[in-house]
């Protein structure tokens, strides 16, 4: 991402400190962690680390206003929210319309400017956790890992949940149907809150393949 470059080996110690953060605040197996998030290290630590702590998945279009964030965030039953500093216009406005009160964890991506906080720091959020954090698999391969929402085009948004199955299957299916072989390069260009970026960061990850991040697409 940019400049940085992060090995699988500190990848797995960043995904294990914040699933065990998650848990050491008080989410628990079913509880739903949201994210407002372009394609950044932050995310794909989210894609992992989220089911890893038990929790349900929930990325959020970061191109919808204040309003229907707000509804996904209720439906959803956000427990607790991680934002990029990027968005924090319309996740505070969201947060003012919302029923919810989840605690807020800030990302500052160090590629834009400082923006506004609105809750705790993610580094140092995630830095509480243990780099040696022991997780179990689901329980159930049925159990939810995700979930998602549509756009709202046609009224309020609609909720998809996605099972851990679900998952696993999608993402070798993509393997086969791609035929991708060990250790590929994927440019993070379809956003990663669609439909999970497709189980693209599962797949990518399965072939231990190199993950580039790219905050934003800019047409020339």
């Amino acid at each position: 991402y940019g400049s940085e470059h992060i090995t699988y080996e500190q990848f797995d110690i960043n995904v294990r400190r914040l699933a065990s953060a998650l848990i050491e605040t008080g989410i628990k197996k079913g509880d739903t962690v949201s994210v407002m998030a372009p394609n950044i290290p932050a995310f794909l630590e989210a894609n992992f680390a989220v089911p890893m702590a038990g929790a349900v998945l929930n990325a959020l279009n970061i191109r919808l206003d204040s309003r229907a964030i707000a509804f996904n965030l209720d439906h959803g039953e956000c427990d607790l929210l991680l934002t990029d500093t990027g968005f924090s216009e319309t996740i505070e406005e969201a947060l003012k319309l919302s029923s919810r009160n989840p605690l807020v964890v800030d990302i500052q991506d160090s590629n834009i400017p400082e923006g506004e906080r609105l809750g705790l720091d993610y580094s140092d959020f995630v830095s509480r956790g243990d780099p040696k954090f022991a997780w179990n698999p689901p329980e159930d391969e049925w159990d939810a890992l995700a979930l998602n929402y549509t756009s709202g085009t046609t009224g309020d948004p609609k909720g998809v949940v996605l099972s851990h199955r679900g998952a696993y299957l999608n993402s070798l299916g993509n393997l086969i149907a791609w035929q991708m072989t060990g250790k590929p390069i994927y440019l993070w260009t379809l956003p990663m809150f669609h439909c999970n970026g497709w189980c693209f960061p599962w797949s990518i990850a399965a072939l231990g393949g190199t993950q580039v991040c790219l905050r934003g697409v800019n047409p020339i």
